[in-house]
């Protein structure tokens, strides 16, 4: 059969969308070309918000509308959290929840059987082991990911995701080594390790995040990128394990939510404001050239003026390379959602507006840093006008005049200006 899969939220989804796909093209079944209809269509969908949910929904009445006779298989963190009886249940064919992705193909199977719905949702255990999948064609793109972790145990007060997702499960170093091998033979470039906490890779079985980064980084002369972290685990030591390796790109997305402790505290965040600048502040005297990137949440339950005016002159003194913000959504079943305190839409949208204008500064500042160094730069995509664009270990973006046959290569830039949110720069 056609299979088309639409991924919504996270680079784990991403790696779990093409593990799907490898599952799926193995056995049979091939994926839809842009320009074809879809015997099944599969949705990987994202929890972390409403507005993720609510883009899911979206998503499904338009191939209903574009693709009426096609199969949805609504699978992803959304799936995991229904109960078979809510919206889901009225919107796709098949629910198939988070856990065993390996049943996907007897589930297909017995839809067409039955002719009926089906809804397979399995919840966790706290004696669950990692499900190992694999991926190695990531469709359009010169980078790979690799799922090394699953699971947090973290429970912070407004997260549904650790009951989407169960508890901390690590895969073992040596399925690291041979994912990282053959993503090299694949003529892949750049392999990013993910995970939904990935901090807390190997807490089940006796390792550390840097022992994941030193199996991959000697597994292959290909770039090694980290995926979104926690502060949990970045110490000196980490730090340095990290810097030893030419091919370990420092680009640190690490979570900060707030920059108040009495929100961090109210959010079960462990760790303080001083804390997180103590880390930022490693990175940048441990590695040449290092960004740091992150996350902030505005309007969450309690948020007092105040507290807002100390969460926004952090992200100013900081200096973030860039900031994702968004603003608080009540996730039911989370300890957040029955707190007092909640704050309107309105207080919400203005505080996401001068928290949005604190990073845009903050961006235009850190592109302007990259000024005048020369970087090596992985090429990966053409452009509407038809320089091509690509990415320095640091993971700033760069766009440059280049021949087509460069793509997929690792190229030196020197970076001669910017604009907008992304650097100009020359071939040397």
């Amino acid at each position: 059969m056609k299979i088309r899969i639409y991924t919504l939220g996270c680079k784990v989804n991403q790696f779990e969308s093409g593990a799907i796909m490898k599952l799926l093209t193995e056995n049979g079944h091939t994926a839809a070309e842009d320009n074809e209809k879809s015997d099944i269509t599969i949705i990987n969908s994202c929890a972390v918000t409403s507005a993720s949910e609510q883009k899911a929904y979206k998503l499904i009445r338009r191939i209903r509308r574009e693709d009426p006779n096609t199969v949805i298989l609504f699978t992803g963190c959304m799936a995991q959290i229904d109960d078979g009886k809510g919206r889901l249940s009225d919107s796709a064919d098949i629910i198939l929840g988070n856990k065993r992705r390996e049943d996907i193909l007897s589930v297909i199977d017995d839809y067409f059987l039955q002719n009926k719905k089906i809804t397979r949702i399995e919840p966790y255990q706290s004696c669950d082991r990692y499900e190992q999948l694999a991926a190695d064609n990531f469709s359009g793109r010169t980078r790979a990911f690799l799922k090394i972790e699953d699971g947090c145990n973290r429970f912070c007060s407004y997260c549904i995701i650790p009951y989407a997702r169960g508890r901390v499960r690590s895969c073992s170093l040596e399925y690291i080594g041979e994912q990282i091998k053959s993503f090299a033979s694949k003529g892949y470039k750049e392999a990013v390790l993910v995970g939904i906490n990935l901090s807390c890779y190997g807490n089940d079985i006796g390792f550390s995040l840097s022992d994941a980064v030193r199996t991959a980084c000697e597994a292959a002369d290909i770039r090694i990128r980290l995926g979104s972290l926690e502060p949990e685990s970045m110490d000196i030591d980490t730090l340095n394990i990290f810097s030893s390796y030419e091919n370990f790109c420092p680009q640190f997305h690490i979570s900060l939510q707030s920059g108040c402790d009495e929100t961090l505290k109210r959010m079960n965040r462990h760790y303080t404001a001083a804390e997180y600048a103590k880390i930022v502040s490693d990175i940048r005297r441990i590695f040449k050239n290092p960004s740091v990137t992150t996350d902030v949440m505005v309007g969450f339950c309690g948020e007092t003026d105040e507290e807002f005016t100390r969460s926004v002159e952090f992200v100013k003194e900081t200096g973030f390379a860039k900031v994702h913000v968004f603003p608080y959504s009540r996730r039911p079943g989370t300890a957040a959602d029955r707190s007092n305190g909640h704050l309107s839409n309105e207080i919400k949208k203005q505080r996401s507006e001068i928290m949005l204008e604190a990073a845009e500064k903050s961006r235009r500042y850190f592109l302007e840093t990259q000024v005048g160094r020369i970087e090596r730069v992985l090429l990966e995509t053409r452009r509407k006008d038809e320089k091509f664009e690509g990415y320095t270990p640091n993971y700033t973006p760069v766009s440059v005049d280049a021949d087509e046959s460069l793509v997929n290569t690792v190229v030196n830039v020197e970076i001669t200006g910017t604009d907008g949110d992304i650097c100009a720069g020359r071939l040397t």
